[in-house]
């Protein structure tokens, strides 16, 4: 995978783009797919953002989400449009298999397939260009990155801006997490001088829900939270049968697994939700627990030292029995 600066001179001939990101995108990568659709179009690409999948209906917002293609519901389509592309980016996740459905397509492909992406231990053989940064708090700060590093930040409006806020807010727990750097606010800094409205975008993200979300998250907080405290751990475990209950759509359960973080000595929140296919995991840690290299002993999964996901074939019962297991073999981490 050759430095994605080597990129830079290339930005000047148009080219026929696809940007994807990862499964149910959240923030981070629709505001990077999207900062950067904006960015490429100013330059006479020709640009389609293609989604693997769904996304959660309050993204909506966000300048050009309505041109995105959702790769499940539109497959033909999306097809036809992946053939044409010269240039494929890929933001916010590190293994194609994050893109579902679509990794066997982008596999086919002859294009020119270009990373950018802050999680650890990417698929760097299956790029052509690319820029893999875990210190980076978010895939929007490595678009702006991107965007300044190649000398056009002159093209960054309202929109961009807009989207590229959104993600780096998200990603940073609306700038409390370490990854807040400098850098970060340095970016934001500059965005709001470009005339960014910080608060419509927050609002967008964090008051844009349904009452049901809201009266799904305290039945889940009041019955199923367990708390272990020998192992400063906490875990919701969410059925099919409550996503019916309270209608829960794409995007929902979002936020929801940092709540256990709030009570005092929870070193390790986990998060697994019974989907059809699949229980898929959200784990969050603070301090010292890694919860991306438990992820991926355990659950199939990975992300970062503190924020991670994972994935299991087996039955909820059965999941939630495992990680208890894994929480015990994980008990000298977990007690210090």
């Amino acid at each position: 995978m050759l430095p994605i600066q080597e990129l830079y001179p290339l930005l000047s001939t148009p080219r026929t783009v696809v940007i994807t990101m990862h499964q149910k995108p959240d923030a981070d990568a629709m505001g990077s797919a999207l900062g950067l659709y904006h960015f490429l179009k100013q330059l006479g690409h020709k640009v389609t953002v293609i989604s693997p999948t769904n996304w959660a209906r309050w993204l909506n917002w966000m300048p050009g989400c309505d041109t995105v293609v959702d790769f499940e519901l539109n497959r033909e389509k999306a097809d036809g449009i992946m053939d044409q592309a010269e240039w494929f980016f890929c933001l916010d996740f590190n293994v194609l298999q994050r893109t579902k459905n679509m990794a066997p397509k982008i596999r086919s492909l002859s294009c020119t397939r270009i990373l950018i992406d802050h999680h650890q231990q990417p698929e760097v053989a299956s790029f052509a260009y690319g820029v893999s940064e875990t210190s980076k708090s978010s895939t929007c700060e490595m678009v702006y990155d991107f965007i300044t590093g190649s000398g056009h930040g002159d093209k960054i409006n309202i929109a961009m801006a807009e989207c590229l806020y959104a993600g780096v807010m998200a990603d940073t727990g609306s700038f409390r997490f370490p990854a807040a750097s400098a850098a970060v606010h340095a970016m934001v800094s500059d965005l709001k001088a470009r005339g960014l409205d910080h608060t419509q975008v927050h609002e967008n993200i964090y008051d844009n829900f349904l009452e049901n979300r809201l009266r799904f998250i305290g039945h889940v907080l009041l019955h199923r939270m367990e708390i272990y405290y020998e192992y400063n751990t906490a875990l919701i475990a969410i059925s099919k049968k409550d996503l019916l209950r309270f209608e829960i759509k794409t995007g929902d359960s979002d936020g929801l697994v940092n709540y256990p973080l709030s009570i005092q000595g929870i070193k390790l929140a986990a998060l697994v939700i019974d989907r059809d296919e699949e229980r898929k995991w959200s784990f969050r840690s603070k301090g010292d627990f890694d919860v991306n290299t438990f992820a991926r002993k355990y659950f199939e999964g990975g992300g970062h030292f503190n924020a991670a996901g994972g994935r299991s074939s087996a039955s909820l019962d059965q999941t939630v029995q495992d990680f208890l297991e894994a929480m015990k073999q994980s008990a000298l981490e977990l007690q210090d």
